[in-house]
């Protein structure tokens, strides 16, 4: 069911963006301040950077969206790093309004174009935008999203439900 919130072409194509968006900040609110290194492995990002990029991953959607291509080589892309909650979720806020606007001045055909991620010569990805919205941005939040539930669990802090009551939060 659309739900107005992205605009009737992305409301059909992304039904489940509205709250995918809202879990994501949820999770988001419950950056424990203080811990900003912390990382479960040294092969691991710092809690504060894979917060930053979970909550910065909206803007690459709308990048998708609103660009025929990107490259890293060329710093087209700008990464984040908060060291608060309120810098986290203020990105996070932002990130999310510039994607629901980008969507909504969106029509299928601009959807149904071709972008390209580059490094250099380079092809990453590559393939319909509506695709890649949803693989390279939405999809790719998500993974991140559960990540910081990880952390979270391993800090010790309280992991809200998102699809379902949590341990911490049951029914």
């Amino acid at each position: 069911m659309a739900n107005s919130t992205f605009g009737a072409v992305a409301d059909t194509i992304y039904t489940d963006l509205d709250n995918e968006i809202k879990s994501t900040r949820r999770m988001l609110e419950r950056f424990p301040e203080g811990h900003n290194d912390w990382r479960p492995h040294a092969k691991s990002m710092t809690l504060s950077s894979l917060a930053s990029h979970t909550a910065e991953l909206p803007l690459f959607a709308m990048k998708i969206v609103t660009t025929d291509d990107m490259d890293f080589l060329k710093g087209e892309y700008e990464s984040h790093s908060c060291s608060s909650k309120t810098e986290l979720l203020d990105l996070f806020d932002s990130s999310a309004d510039k994607l629901r606007a980008a969507l909504s001045a969106a029509d299928s055909a601009a959807l149904d174009r071709p972008w390209t991620l580059r490094k250099g010569d380079q092809v990453v990805g590559a393939g319909r935008k509506r695709d890649l919205v949803r693989s390279m941005a939405l999809n790719h939040m998500v993974h991140h999203r559960a990540q910081l539930g990880v952390y979270y669990r391993m800090l010790d802090v309280p992991v809200p439900g998102l699809y379902g009551p949590s341990a911490d939060e049951r029914a």
